[in-house]
């Protein structure tokens, strides 16, 4: 005898509650309690409820659309991924459903529920607050997942990254080979995978040349880039030169140093993890690690319509790594014209 496929009011009965609370908590259209949130969530993974499954079994068409789930917009490196996806999308003849989780794993996971019941085909996402996502595949059956620029805490999903932790250490050893022994570094929190991977190849770069790591974690706004570098130049020995962990911390500590009318590079030398638009036409130009934002956005993308196209999901993903390149300029106490890249 078949299994009977677990519906709603089994999901409501095993947590205690309502069938419209756990609608709900599914759709993410009214506030649920945290505990009965937790409840709600226990029951679901327990049943392995999928809320689209009846549907999608009945239904036989296909959506042509896949789901994009980014922390936030607002900064330009997950809007350029968005776009090399969006590009991969179209040439498949699929649309792009883009949503945003504001680094939050519940919002995250209501979002990806929603794009689900709207039958999206699969789904592309940068986990929100470390990877710590309560997307799994109990939850996307067979819809094809692949996640990008950070890693995700389930080994059936695809993922692809980059060598953030080897070009953070290059680019401090280049620093230090400059003459600098006091190097901060300037991030955003540490419970951001990029950033955290970011910071160990700097501490590795500088515990390796017998040095002191000076790090600041509050960058993510002007105030607290000013405020952390007003700290670290306001101590006894203050750096000569800062490594900034990307383009946000970059943008702020550049306009910081400005209004201090501290000089670049012969008072405090500066390079940063992400190429952006402007990084070139700064005066000095930043140098940086840049890492293939588009082409990471595309792999992605790839991946997941090489999926789409394949009957079969295997149990363990791909893991693809991209490489990062040094590319220096001025900011850094280079002398030359230009930029160098060295890949």
């Amino acid at each position: 005898m078949a299994k009977r496929i677990p519906t709603m009011r089994d999901v409501a009965q095993l947590a205690g509650v309502g069938t419209m609370t756990v609608s709900r908590f599914l759709n993410g259209s009214a506030t649920v309690s945290r505990e009965t949130a937790e409840r709600v969530d226990k029951a679901i993974h327990a049943l392995h409820y999928k809320p689209n499954q009846m549907a999608r079994a009945l239904r036989g068409q296909r959506s042509r659309s896949i789901g994009l789930i980014l922390p936030y917009l607002y900064d330009p490196f997950f809007a350029i991924c968005a776009h090399a996806i969006t590009e991969v999308a179209k040439q498949n003849g699929y649309t792009v459903l883009t949503t945003t989780s504001d680094e939050s794993p519940d919002v995250e996971y209501n979002e990806a529920v929603q794009m689900l019941q709207r039958y999206v085909e699969g789904l592309i996402l940068i986990p929100a607050n470390n990877g710590k996502t309560r997307i799994n595949r109990v939850l996307t059956g067979r819809v094809p997942l692949v996640s990008f620029d950070r890693p995700i805490d389930e080994p059936a999903f695809d993922q692809v990254l980059v060598q953030n932790q080897l070009g953070a250490q290059r680019m401090v050893e280049h620093l230090i080979e400059h003459g600098h022994r006091r190097i901060a570094f300037m991030g955003l929190s540490r419970s951001l995978y990029t950033i955290e991977a970011r910071f160990k190849g700097y501490q590795q770069a500088m515990l390796h040349a017998g040095l002191e790591p000076i790090a600041s974690f509050d960058c993510a706004t002007l105030e607290g880039a000013r405020a952390a570098l007003e700290q670290q130049l306001g101590t006894p020995e203050p750096p000569t030169a800062c490594f900034t962990a990307n383009t946000l911390a970059s943008t702020f500590v550049v306009a910081e140093l400005h209004r201090l009318g501290i000089k670049t590079p012969e008072q405090v030398a500066l390079a940063g993890f992400d190429d952006f638009f402007f990084a070139a036409t700064l005066s000095p130009a930043l140098s940086v690690v840049r890492q293939p934002v588009e082409e990471l956005g595309h792999i992605a993308a790839v991946q997941l319509f090489d999926r789409l196209k394949s009957s079969v999901l295997p149990p363990t993903g791909t893991r693809t790594v991209l490489p990062v390149s040094l590319v220096l300029r001025q900011s850094c106490g280079c002398t030359h014209t230009g930029e160098k890249v060295i890949e």
